[in-house]
């Protein structure tokens, strides 16, 4: 699937949440800032449902995330969060950082890249388990 003609797909809870962190700025970091502001340009096109009409498979905020990079083969557990309870040593990634911004809204078997320090990754989504 092309992640970047694709609309992310997202309850309304957590499209409003998360514009409400964006426009407040207050938890947006200068690395953030071109993921939040990605993000922001994909809310503006996501597809809104009612959270009892989400697919189970689609990563939304609390989601652990079962993610492979392609190039090393190597399965990560990721749980995306606000930027409030975002703790790296606990896997919890913030929705406003790259790694966050490149899973949220996309489902299980959708291939997402997201910018690392090394330059671009490729990344499968193997499996979306909610709270």
């Amino acid at each position: 699937m092309n992640t970047l003609t694709t609309p992310i797909i997202l309850s309304k809870e957590d499209h409003d949440l998360i514009l409400f962190y964006l426009r407040s700025g207050k938890w947006r970091s200068p690395a953030d800032s071109q993921s939040a502001d990605k993000l922001e340009a994909e809310l503006k096109r996501a597809q809104i449902v009612n959270k009892k009409n989400l697919r189970k498979d689609i990563v939304q905020l609390n989601s652990l995330v079962k993610v492979r990079d392609l190039e090393a083969n190597k399965l990560m557990e990721l749980v995306i969060v606000t930027p409030d309870k975002a703790n790296l040593k606990e896997m919890k990634i913030s929705v406003l950082s790259p790694v966050g911004t490149a899973l949220i809204g996309f489902g299980q078997g959708d291939y997402v890249k997201w910018k690392v320090p090394a330059g671009e990754k490729l990344f499968v989504i193997e499996e979306v388990i909610k709270d």
